[in-house]
């Protein structure tokens, strides 16, 4: 894999409050080695490693653009959703925000059983066809639409397992994690100073729960799937 110059900036790390840890309390001994100091009871991450890992996920995210392969973004706390929705539509890459469902990988003929359902209401309502049944039926359906938008809808155009897999939050995305480790995915994860740093192939340092930290580590990601993208299209 060839390493790439990604522009990736400390300072511009440090304006976005990706160096602020958890509390000291709340900590995984195993990130040691990711903490550069203490200050006021907060962990902070030495920015250098962070921009190490970060562009190494970012050439592996390239190279798998540029051979045409899938991604999948996963962040459902509040602070993270409307990012991660903004960045999978930017990278043209599924995505989940609201509800991880346990099992959604793991148990893929089930998910792929309920988006075929989920796509053949949305061709319902496109025609009309929900508006000419009985109210109570359309109702009905037009309730069952809407839960598996929200569950569902960043991923309504997946056809299989996804190739890499981007989680935003191990602790949060924890039961996503897992499916991935059990199925063999490759996984880079953004983790916090309370987090286990071994558990993803490419664990990134950074603070997990400030949307402007969230934002810069995607922002970096998706550059570099945008990329990906362009040369797998000039290159097929």
């Amino acid at each position: 894999m060839t390493r790439r110059y990604w522009n990736i900036n400390l300072e511009e790390m440090m304006e976005a409050g990706v160096h602020f840890g958890h509390g000291t309390r709340k900590w995984n001994p195993k990130m040691a080695p990711y903490i550069s100091a203490k200050r006021k009871g907060i962990h902070i991450t030495n920015l250098t490693r962070t921009a190490r890992f970060l562009s190494e996920a970012c050439d592996l995210v390239f190279d798998a653009a540029s051979r045409g392969k899938q991604f999948l973004i996963v962040g459902t706390k509040n602070k993270a959703a409307d990012s991660v929705a903004w960045a999978a539509i930017k990278a043209r890459c599924h995505y989940v925000n609201k509800k991880w469902l346990g099992g959604m990988l793991t148990n893929w003929s089930t998910t792929e059983t309920r988006l075929h359902k989920f796509r053949d209401l949305r061709m319902e309502q496109k025609t009309g066809r929900l508006n000419r049944l009985p109210k109570r039926d359309a109702a009905m359906l037009k309730r069952q639409l809407s839960r598996l938008q929200t569950y569902l809808g960043g991923i309504k155009y997946m056809t299989g397992l996804p190739d890499i897999v981007i989680i935003v939050d191990q602790h949060e995305e924890y039961t996503a994690l897992r499916e991935c480790i059990t199925l063999g995915i490759p996984t880079i994860c953004l983790i916090d100073t309370n987090c286990d740093p071994d558990l993803a192939d490419i664990s990134i340092p950074a603070n997990d729960d400030a949307i402007s930290s969230i934002r810069l580590i995607l922002n970096k990601l998706v550059f570099a799937i945008c990329e990906g993208h362009s040369s797998y299209i000039r290159n097929p």
